[in-house]
C-alpha cells in the first residue's frame, strides 16, 4: 500500500507573493523578499562563506525542481538542471505568515479568522494577561513585556531571571506569546505547567500558540535547548492527519508537528534537533507502516539562521539537509511520494527578525517528472489524499 510524506522546510520561501506588501518586517513591506533567492545571490557573490564556500549547492533539490519552483515564483531565471521530480510554487490565502497558518492550510485547512497579535510596544500584553502569567507563576512580576528575538531576551533579561524567579515574557510580529526560563533555576516541568495553563485565556483571543522557550547556562553563556514546546490552538476542523487516522492510516509526526496540530490525528510523534529528526525520518522510510502517513518540520532554517538573519548559516544548513535528503531518497519503496515544501519566509538578507510573506516550494518524488504550476497550499493536502486513497476534506484540489 502506498506512503506519503510531507516534509517541510521551515520558512524557505521563494519570493513573489503576491500580497507580500500587505506584510512588514520594521515597518517595511515584504515585498521583493526571497529567502532562497536571496541566500543564492549571496553564495554567488561570495558573501556567505562562514562554515562553507561558493555557490550553493544543493543537487538533490535542484533535480526536483527547487530553482524551477523559485522561477515559477518570483520571475528569476535559473540554469537548467536534469529533472527528477515535479514541482510547483504555492500560495497561501490565510492572513499570516506563521508556523499554524502555513502548517494548517498544507493540511487542507486555511485558518478561519484572523490572528489575534499584540502591539510593538512596552508593555506589549494587557493587565489581565500578565496577572494570570503571575498567577501561574506564583511570582510578582514578569520580566521582557515586549516584540524581540529569543536569544536576545534571554541574554539581556538571564542574570535577572535567574534573580528574581520572574519568567521572560515577549512577542513578535507572529501570534505568539513566548517564555523563556532557566531549566535549573525555573524548571523545565514549571515552565510546561505555566504555558500550559495560561494558553486557554490567549486561546480564546485568538492567539496562536503559547510556546516554552528553556534556556540554560550563566549570564555571558546562555543557550536555548531543543525542549521548546508548543501549546497551539487545536484546528477547528478534521485536517489531514485527522483524514488519514480516520481511515485507519498510521500517521507519523516529526518535529514540532504533533505541538502545532495539539496532537490531533497523530499516533506517533518523534522530536529532537534537526540532526536527529532527519536520522528519525530516515529511520521511519524504513520502517513507517504501508499506507501511512508521515508529517516532518525541520525547524532550524528559521529558528537558528532565518530569525538571527544568519545567510551563511541558512546556506550550511540547506546544504546539510539536501546531502541527507539524497540519502533518504534512495530508501524510498516503490509507490512512495516525497513533497517537499515550506510553509513561510524568513529571508536573512532582509530588514528585521520576522518571517517574510513568500510563496513556497513544492517538490514532488515518487511521481514522474515535470512542472505542475502555480497552486494553492491546500493543494498539497489534497494531493496527498489522493496518493493514500483516502476521503479528502477542504478547498484544496489535487494536483496529481
Amino acid at each position: 500500500m502506498m506512503r506519503a510524506f510531507l516534509v517541510v522546510m521551515d520558512s524557505v520561501g521563494i519570493g513573489g507573493a503576491p500580497d507580500a506588501a500587505r506584510y512588514f518586517n520594521r515597518g517595511l513591506p515584504d515585498t521583493g523578499a526571497n529567502t532562497l533567492g536571496h541566500i543564492v545571490q549571496a553564495c554567488a557573490a561570495g558573501e556567505a562563506e562562514v562554515g562553507r564556500s561558493g555557490p550553493l549547492a544543493v543537487p538533490h533539490l535542484a533535480s526536483l525542481g527547487l530553482f524551477h519552483a523559485m522561477d515559477l515564483a518570483s520571475g528569476t531565471r535559473s540554469d537548467p538542471v536534469d529533472l527528477q521530480g515535479k514541482y510547483a510554487a504555492a500560495t497561501e490565502v490565510s492572513k499570516g505568515k506563521d508556523t499554524p497558518s502555513g502548517h494548517w492550510e498544507l493540511a487542507g485547512l486555511p485558518v478561519p479568522w484572523d490572528w489575534h497579535y499584540f502591539p510593538d510596544a512596552t508593555p506589549a500584553f494587557p493587565a489581565d494577561v500578565t496577572a494570570k502569567v503571575c498567577e501561574l507563576a506564583q511570582t510578582d512580576g514578569i520580566l521582557g513585556d515586549c516584540h524581540g528575538s529569543g536569544t536576545v531576551m534571554i541574554d539581556r533579561f538571564g542574570a535577572e531571571h535567574i534573580a528574581t524567579g520572574h519568567p521572560i515574557c515577549y512577542t513578535s510580529a507572529d501570534s505568539v506569546f513566548q517564555i523563556a526560563a532557566h531549566e535549573d533555576t525555573f524548571g523545565l516541568d514549571r515552565l510546561y505547567a505555566l504555558c500550559e495553563g495560561l494558553a486557554p485565556m490567549l486561546h480564546k483571543l485568538k492567539v496562536g500558540r503559547v510556546i516554552a522557550r528553556p534556556f540554560v547556562g550563566t549570564p555571558g553563556g546562555f543557550q536555548r535547548t531543543s525542549h521548546r514546546k508548543d501549546f497551539a490552538i487545536t484546528p477547528p476542523k478534521p485536517v489531514l492527519t485527522n483524514w488519514a487516522q480516520d481511515a485507519g492510516r498510521a500517521v507519523y509526526a516529526v518535529g514540532k508537528i504533533g505541538d502545532i496540530f495539539s496532537m490531533t490525528g497523530i499516533d506517533e510523534v518523534r522530536k529532537g534537533p534537526d540532526e536527529v529528526l532527519m536520522t528519525q525520518l530516515s529511520d521511519l522510510v524504513e520502517t513507517a507502516k504501508d499506507g501511512s502517513f508521515t508529517f516532518a518540520n525541520f525547524v532550524d532554517f528559521d529558528s537558528e539562521y532565518g530569525h538571527r538573519r544568519d545567510i551563511a548559516g541558512y546556506a550550511r544548513h540547506l546544504e546539510w539537509f539536501d546531502i541527507e535528503l539524497g540519502h533518504v531518497l534512495a530508501k524510498l519503496r516503490p509507490g512512495d511520494m516525497v513533497v517537499i515544501t515550506a510553509d513561510h519566509g524568513n529571508d536573512p538578507s532582509w530588514p528585521g527578525t520576522d518571517h517574510t510573506r513568500e510563496r513556497v516550494p513544492v517538490l514532488v518524488a515518487g511521481k514522474g517528472v515535470g512542472e505542475i504550476g502555480q497552486i494553492a497550499f491546500a493543494d498539497v493536502a489534497a494531493s496527498i489524499a489522493k496518493h493514500l486513497n483516502i476521503p479528502a476534506q477542504g478547498p484544496g484540489r489535487s494536483f496529481l
